[in-house]
């Protein structure tokens, strides 16, 4: 399955969460418009059973599920792909371990160089950030705008904003070189997460 070039990219917020609420909302943000979920669980209550339901569900939408940090799991459960951390593992790894068809996307945080050695081990995504402050990454540190243009002017695949994005900032990082924006609570912490994935589906090009 072919990475996304641009839309919507739906991070699972499973905190203090049901499985079936989970579902639910990965459900209605894939109505809505989300073009790639990632499976994100830093607590994970039991991370098989939970990988292998959106995995099933993603499949029954033509959406493709990346499973975050784990490349164990994402083979495991037939997953679209992996996305990895600095402490993730290697991407020659995950390639030999998920495919040639797989999409293994890479957190860069706010470093050129990263995205680059990235680029050259064959990642098919790149991500940046945060650029926002965020609720679900809280410590994370801020990624410049000015990284994400000269990664625009630099890279060809696609480039992933992350960070405290909402409708209402959503579209600068698009026009300083953002393909793709990953969101988590201003999907989830909406009362509408479908309408929610709407509004975000709007900034991008139809």
């Amino acid at each position: 399955m072919n990475c996304p070039r641009s839309g919507l990219y739906a991070i699972t917020q499973t905190e203090n969460k049901t499985l079936a609420t989970v579902l639910a909302d990965v459900a209605a943000v894939i109505r809505g418009g989300a073009v790639l979920v990632q499976y994100r669980n830093k607590q994970p209550h039991d991370a098989l059973a939970w990988a292998t339901a959106l995995a099933e569900l993603c499949h029954r939408q033509n959406a493709p599920l990346i499973i975050n940090d784990d490349i164990g799991l994402a083979a495991q459960v037939g997953a679209a792909g992996v996305h990895l951390g600095k402490d993730d593992g290697e991407i020659h790894h995950a390639r030999k371990c998920l495919g040639a068809a797989a999409i293994i996307g890479v957190s860069c945080y706010n470093s050129l160089d990263r995205a680059r050695e990235a680029v050259r081990c064959g990642a098919d995504y790149v991500a940046f950030g945060r650029f926002f402050p965020s609720t679900s990454k809280p410590l994370a540190a801020p990624a410049k705008l000015a990284t994400l243009h000269q990664a625009k002017q630099e890279l060809s695949l696609p480039i992933v904003a992350i960070g405290g994005i909402l409708p209402e900032n959503g579209a600068g990082l698009l026009a300083t070189g953002a393909n793709l924006l990953a969101v988590i609570g201003g999907l989830y912490d909406q009362t509408d997460p479908e309408q929610a994935a709407r509004a975000y589906q709007a900034l991008f090009p139809s």
